[in-house]
């Protein structure tokens, strides 16, 4: 396998044709045609689906892009690593990040990385839950905020950070918020107060809404199935689908309510009688996120210096109200990274 056959793929894919990508790479069609197959056979395995509008790329196809990005990343700064003096940690870090929390964190996270180490590559894998785990365990990430997994074999792994769950909607007449409560005494403290005070329903009132929720693969309808189940409840489903755009999309059309965690809140309308965020309680529902790094292997430096990025930046916003969450990382900073010189 030659990096230049890669790169051919990578624009195939990125141009959706071997004409275009032809053109754009100055290759004659036939010939760029020539180098896919050879990379097919030599993988064991088709790369695209082709049709009479172009390419689109399978399974493997996407997974290999992915890799291929990294690994053409990681040529590129050895390259320039022969040709320098170092100057700081650098590298290349992927990190896997629930994609609810992703649209959250990863802004603030790459941001500071870009200005303090400019020279470490972040590649980030925003996926289900689930498919966050195994990418761990398959060693395809560095990094990973692994959600209600404490525990989970091969893995170092530490609490980072807990958030509560919401019930969300579109509330014209306000007939579900008269449902709500108000916290009961003390229960701020216990909670951290949230910067906008949020009223909260038990979840036996909850789970008799019209409910919008994804299927039963994904963690959240599996908390609240499990909820539900303790109760002896049943969940009033009104629209069940996987695509989590399709479940906003209903939501926001006040066709349902939700479960939401915190970390997704910034997603909702802002304010107003009509649209309803209240807490879940009686039980409290809760998402625990904890940070995790391969254990066969010592974090080198720029996975480190990520690391610390990543940890200080979510105390931040818990602690600006951003994020309504608890810290829980404690005693148990993540590696610090060596200062610049």
């Amino acid at each position: 396998m030659e990096l230049r056959s890669l790169r051919y793929f990578i624009a195939v894919l990125e141009a959706g044709s071997l004409s275009r990508a032809a053109g754009a790479l100055y290759v004659a069609q036939p010939a760029l045609t020539a180098q896919i197959k050879k990379l097919e056979e030599e993988l064991g395995t088709q790369l695209f689906e082709r049709s009479h509008v172009g390419v689109t790329p399978t399974a493997a196809g996407l997974q290999l892009y992915h890799d291929a990005r990294k690994l053409l990343s990681d040529a590129s700064a050895m390259r320039e690593r022969l040709q320098r003096t170092p100057d700081g940690p650098e590298g290349s870090v992927t990190v896997a990040v629930p994609f609810l929390l992703a649209s959250l964190l990863l802004g603030p996270v790459l941001a500071r990385l870009k200005q303090t180490h400019p020279r470490i590559r972040v590649f980030v894998i925003d996926d289900l839950s689930l498919m966050v785990r195994k990418a761990m365990v398959e060693r395809r990430a560095d990094i990973g905020i692994l959600v209600d997994s404490d525990e989970v074999n091969g893995l170092d792994v530490q609490p980072l950070a807990r958030e509560a769950m919401f019930v969300c909607g579109h509330d014209a007449d306000g007939e579900v918020a008269a449902m709500t409560v108000q916290p009961a005494a003390g229960a701020s403290k216990k909670r951290k107060a949230a910067a906008v005070p949020r009223p909260e329903m038990p979840f036996a009132r909850a789970a008799v809404l019209p409910l919008v929720l994804q299927s039963r693969r994904f963690s959240i309808r599996a908390q609240v199935e499990r909820a539900a189940s303790d109760l002896g409840l049943e969940l009033n489903i009104a629209h069940e689908h996987d695509s989590a755009r399709v479940i906003r999309s209903l939501y926001l059309a006040g066709a349902g309510f939700t479960f939401s965690p915190a970390c997704a809140l910034g997603d909702a309308p802002a304010g107003g009688r009509q649209w309803l965020v209240a807490r879940v309680v009686q039980p409290d529902l809760t998402r625990s996120y904890f940070l995790a790094t391969p254990s066969a292997r010592e974090p080198d430096l720029a996975t480190r210096a990520v690391m610390t990025v990543l940890v200080e930046e979510t105390r931040r916003m818990i602690a600006s109200g951003r994020w309504e969450a608890e810290f829980l990382l404690g005693e148990k900073p993540a590696p610090a990274a060596p200062a610049r010189p």
